[in-house]
């Protein structure tokens, strides 16, 4: 770290904690102890590690697993970067529509859309508003189908409009957009953990997202590709002025190496290219790996140092059956794929009782006069249109009887016995409020409290809907949102003794991956 004249071949790192407010005192005193170098752990940063500086343990076998990298064709592309103060995008589409029409349109003036107070007219580094709007004017008009949804953060979905245009969005990422067509859908992760806690470092998502879906950067991992022209690849929105749209993209083949490949060929298992059911099976195998509390914990070290790392099962029939699990987590991350029993249809005991909408007191909300806004201080604006999470409003507090013969119902059901199903909910439950009047009674602490790529999923989705930063009290459609937001993490938290139980499965019985680096 250090750069000296002379230097050492061989220089060491050593590590240790230092602790509470004598940490100072106590660091100097560490300079009297007569074996300094005792007193720290030697460290040993190499590439495996991505030469951290951090105390590490990271099993042999956790390295002979192949990256999520190792899987694919072709490299991941990071989600979409607005900057813009969420001028192309918002909760509500009709607003959005109107709103890029104004922009599109030559007739409006430019005193117009500034009154819209949006960052589509505020200047920025790389992004002077005016000559952009003309740009913009100049190759593309108002395309209503460029309006479509938008992945934020996990279960915040939103509407975009989406301009390959360059530098409309700061960063509008075409090559992700080519595989943003109907059937396709996408794995996503990060390439290092940058929060504590981070929770799960993988989401799935069906069109576009941000780059910071996840903490810090959210890649997408298409599940299948459609070929594009060079012509369609090189539209980065640098010479739009010359250029027509891509043609019509060929038949999708299957995200997958050619070592991905081999391992399927090697269980017998169909063409991946020629069925969507085979070219998914891997992707949805580490979706439901990555939710495997047991497999975060024994291996948190490593999934924090670089990509995650996923074991493959050595047989098909272990292959699909994770697969399945999969499935069954991405309809449960996908806010707008109905579930049977959790969302839709007869609601299963356990989950019914979750995050029903009360008033304090008893009685009957009503919203003409504000009993549906959040303002109890979920978040407020920070500096350059940013929103920041803040306190809230959460009464932890003991099951009801009869929130406790609920979960004892749907327990048995799900083949648990009602300690297991409370351990996995958590042995409390809370009730988060919107205002002083009106909250979602019963959230069970540990779907409260579930963090998704450094989230805390339902906390951050209400940090975002304060009134006054909506300028608006809550639908009851997006306080339902919030009841189905809870169910289906409540479902994912029930699947975890399963989900375990597949993880060790695929660990005792492991594919030996050929591109594994051994650890050094």
């Amino acid at each position: 770290m250090v750069r000296k004249a002379a230097r050492e071949d061989k220089l060491a790192v050593r590590f240790r904690q230092f602790w509470g407010v004598t940490k100072r005192a106590d660091l100097l005193e560490s300079l009297k102890a007569p074996d300094f170098e005792a007193q720290y752990q030697t460290l040993s940063p190499h590439v495996t590690n991505r030469f951290t500086f951090r105390p590490s343990e990271v099993a042999v076998h956790y390295l002979e697993w192949p990256k999520l990298t190792d899987l694919c064709a072709d490299l991941p592309n990071n989600g979409l970067m607005e900057k813009r103060g969420g001028g192309l995008m918002d909760i509500d589409r009709a607003i959005l529509e109107h709103r890029v029409q104004l922009y599109f349109d030559p007739g409006t003036d430019w005193e117009t859309l500034k009154a819209l107070g949006t960052g589509l007219t505020e200047n920025a580094a790389g992004y002077e508003t005016k000559k952009v709007r003309l740009k913009v004017q100049a190759v593309k008009t108002f395309q209503a189908d460029r309006i479509c949804r938008y992945a934020l953060r996990p279960f915040d979905n939103r509407w975009c409009y989406y301009s390959e245009v360059s530098p409309l969005w700061n960063r509008s990422r075409p090559a992700l957009w080519e595989q943003c067509w109907p059937g396709n859908s996408f794995l996503l992760s990060r390439v290092k953990g940058v929060k504590t806690p981070e929770g799960v470092p993988f989401y799935y998502a069906r069109g576009l997202s941000d780059d910071h879906l996840l903490a810090d950067d959210a890649f997408c991992f298409p599940i299948r590709l459609k070929a594009v022209s060079q012509k369609g690849k090189a539209q980065n929105g640098q010479n739009e002025l010359f250029e027509t749209e891509a043609p019509a993209s060929s038949t999708p083949t299957a995200n997958l190496s050619p070592a991905a490949r081999s391992y399927l060929a090697s269980l017998g298992l169909p063409d991946p290219d020629a069925d969507p059911e085979t070219a998914s099976l891997i992707w949805f195998h580490a979706l439901a790996v990555g939710y495997a509390p047991a497999y975060l914990t024994e291996n948190a070290d490593g999934i924090r140092q670089d990509w995650p790392r996923v074991p493959l099962p050595d047989s098909g029939e272990a292959l699909e059956n994770s697969a399945r699990l999969g499935r069954e987590l991405a309809a449960l991350l996908d806010p707008e794929t109905p579930v049977a029993g959790v969302t839709a249809g007869v609601i299963r005991p356990e989950l019914k009782i979750l995050a029903v909408i009360s008033k304090v007191g008893g009685g009957t909300l009503n919203p003409d006069v504000g009993d549906l806004a959040l303002t109890v201080g979920w978040g407020h604006g920070g500096k350059d249109g940013i929103t920041m999470p803040g306190k809230g409003k959460v009464i932890t507090r003991d099951y009801t009887p009869e929130e406790l013969a609920d979960i004892r119902e749907g327990a048995g059901a799900l083949g648990l016995t009602p300690e297991q199903a409370l351990e996995h909910l958590g042995r409390t439950t809370c009730d988060v409020y919107l205002n002083e009047s009106a909250f979602w009674c019963n959230i069970p602490s540990r779907v409260w409290g579930y963090y998704i790529g450094g989230y805390q999923v339902i906390k951050k989705w209400l940090s975002y809907r304060e009134r006054d930063l909506l300028g608006r009290p809550l639908t009851m459609a997006e306080v339902r949102e919030v009841t189905n937001m809870a169910r289906r993490l409540a479902a994912i938290v029930l699947m975890e003794p399963t989900l375990n139980a597949n993880y060790q499965a695929v660990k005792e019985s492991c594919f030996p991956w050929p591109q594994a680096k051994p650890q050094p």
